[in-house]
């Protein structure tokens, strides 16, 4: 069964490069072209399908330690932050 698989695959591959020789050299410059964007699009799916545990997973670290910055550094005085370096007295311009 395996075998049939990749024999129609190698046959498949073999008709279509046969019909990009006979085609006349514009349209087989388009063909290229489409296969070149197709062949990148489907790159940036795999890319995309594999890595994205682990962007989740950057981007989640990044939330939590921004909140977690921003919570530790400041006073709260019933609704209001105040950061501490408001704290510290202004530079004259």
């Amino acid at each position: 069964m395996l075998e049939r698989i990749f024999a129609a695959l190698g046959l498949l591959v073999c008709v279509a490069l046969l019909v990009r020789m006979v085609l006349p050299e514009r349209q087989r410059w388009a063909v290229d072209h489409h296969a070149r964007r197709f062949w990148f699009a489907l790159q940036g799916t795999a890319h995309r399908l594999w890595h994205w545990r682990g962007h989740r997973r950057a981007a989640a670290r990044e939330a939590d330690a921004a909140i977690r910055r921003a919570r530790g550094e400041a006073t709260r005085d019933g609704n209001v932050v105040r950061p501490k370096s408001f704290e510290k007295p202004r530079k004259p311009h």
